[in-house]
């Protein structure tokens, strides 16, 4: 008796197993489908490719997005914003949109090690070495203001832009689903779940948690490409990436005081994402060549809520590095 029911309860698993698998494959292939590369795959060797967008004229313009992100939350429409004035040299993080992960270790369903934001840095700087950029400003959102940090202690620039930057090491620990996500056991058994399963509406959900007091443009959640952040491995990328982030950071800001080129900080008194209080603020104190911009009422997405004032951010960089004559 008992072990027929045994017998039938693996066999119950397995079909339930088998469906999450093939209902996974099939949204995974409809968001590459759905959210092609936008740009060119760059080779930096060791087999690995980074996917970058290249586009304007001008002096160098890195940009490098956030969490749960890729390229195309920069070409949505910032991009157009800058591309005239500017060589614009946009990335999809390791693991995140098109681009590898920096190696193989970083691979695998119970794997709960991630690329640092130096060896992120690293990747995108070979990229951008092969793609001629020369000196660049370095623009890093959110996450990816850890990952720009990274390049200016490690790799010549000229000035950064770090826009509602995770810069500085936080109090207390990160939420639930990052805690999950970023474990071996919840790492391998959640994301399947997700991608088979996750909703527009829970889409939508996040994309207004992020914009949040401050609402999102309109087509902004389905040309950003949720599809392809709710991969299987890019959702695990991505939370242990996240989850590993402040230990790296705690070595990294003993260091921000020696990064003497131009710094421009811009960040909203109302980002609850990345705190102003617990990134921005103590960055700046210990950087000896900053300026803060605080935006009042506005949340974790200045670039989109606020573009101009990035883009000023950006002019005086090049201007405070001697890119530009005028502002």
């Amino acid at each position: 008796m008992f072990k027929t029911l045994a017998i039938l309860s693996i066999a119950v698993l397995g079909g339930c197993s088998a469906l999450i698998e093939t209902r996974a494959s099939t949204r995974e292939a409809d968001a590459l489908r759905d959210w092609p590369p936008l740009g060119q795959f760059v080779d930096v060797g060791g087999g690995r490719q980074v996917h970058a967008f290249v586009t304007g004229q001008g002096p160098d313009l890195v940009l490098i997005h956030g969490a749960s992100g890729n390229l195309r939350d920069f070409t949505f429409d910032f991009v157009d914003r800058v591309r005239n004035n500017y060589r614009v040299i946009v990335f999809d993080r390791p693991g995140l949109g098109y681009t590898d992960r920096v190696g193989d270790s970083f691979g695998g369903a119970f794997n709960t090690s991630a690329e640092s934001p130096e060896q992120q840095a690293a990747m995108l700087w070979s990229a951008a070495d092969r793609l001629s950029v020369t000196n660049p400003i370095v623009l890093g959102h959110s996450y990816g203001g850890s990952v720009a940090m990274a390049w200016g202690l490690n790799h010549p620039a000229s000035a950064l832009v770090i826009v509602s930057g995770a810069t500085m090491p936080w109090p207390g620990k990160l939420g639930p689903s990052y805690t999950v996500l970023g474990s071996g056991l919840g790492g391998a058994v959640v994301p399947p779940f997700v991608t088979a399963f996750a909703s527009q509406e829970t889409i939508n959900d996040a994309v207004r948690s992020v914009f949040a007091p401050n609402a999102a443009p309109d087509g902004y959640a389905q040309y950003v490409g949720p599809g392809l952040t709710l991969r299987r491995e890019s959702l695990r990328a991505n939370a242990r990436q996240v989850n590993s982030l402040r230990p790296h950071l705690v070595q990294m800001s003993a260091r921000y005081p020696s990064l003497d080129l131009p710094i421009e900080l811009i960040h909203g008194d109302a980002d609850t994402t990345v705190p102003i209080d617990v990134h921005a603020r103590p960055l700046d104190a210990l950087l000896p060549n900053s300026a803060l911009n605080v935006l009042p009422g506005v949340g974790h997405m200045p670039h989109h809520v606020q573009p101009q004032t990035v883009v000023d951010a950006i002019n005086r960089a090049a201007h405070r590095a001697g890119l530009r004559q005028e502002l």
